[in-house]
C-alpha cells in the first residue's frame, strides 16, 4: 500500500500527490509486467474503500498508464457513479498501453483519478468495454 508521510496539514500538498502518483504508477508498472494476477492483486489493494465492489475482472489483460505528471491537479468536483469519494481527490493526463497476453493491443490517451485518503493512494480499477 502507498504510504504518504505527513506533516501537520490536514489537506495533501502537491508534492504529497506527486509522490503518490509516482509511486502509485510505479507499483502499476511493476504489477502488470508481473502478469494479469499480480496486476489484479493491485488493483484490489489499491481500489478506493468506497468503490471496493467495483473491481473489473480484466482476466489475461494488463494496464500500464504513463502519467503526464505536469498535469497532475486536483479535482474537488470529481464523482463516480454519482457519489463522491472521501479523500482528496486528484487527476493526472495518463496514456494507457493495454496488453493482452503480453501484445500491446491498445494505446489510449485519458485521463486517471487518484484519490489520498489517510495517507494512502487510491484508484480506481479500469474495466475494459
Amino acid at each position: 500500500m502507498i504510504a504518504l508521510v505527513s506533516g501537520c496539514s490536514s489537506a495533501p500538498t502537491d508534492s504529497d500527490a506527486r509522490e503518490a502518483a509516482v509511486q502509485y504508477f510505479a507499483e502499476n508498472t511493476t504489477a502488470a509486467r508481473s502478469g494479469p494476477q499480480q496486476q489484479a492483486r493491485f488493483f484490489t489493494a489499491t481500489q478506493h474503500p468506497d468503490f471496493a465492489d467495483r473491481v473489473c475482472d480484466l482476466g489475461s489483460t494488463t494496464v500500464e498508464f504513463d502519467p503526464a505528471l505536469s498535469t497532475l491537479r486536483p479535482d474537488p468536483e470529481f464523482t463516480t457513479a454519482g457519489q463522491v469519494p472521501r479523500g482528496s481527490v486528484w487527476v493526472v493526463a495518463v496514456e494507457v498501453t493495454i496488453r493482452e497476453q503480453g501484445r500491446i493491443t491498445a494505446h489510449q490517451i485519458g485521463s486517471q483519478h487518484l484519490v489520498l485518503l489517510r495517507g494512502e493512494a487510491r484508484g480506481f480499477a479500469p474495466c475494459l468495454s
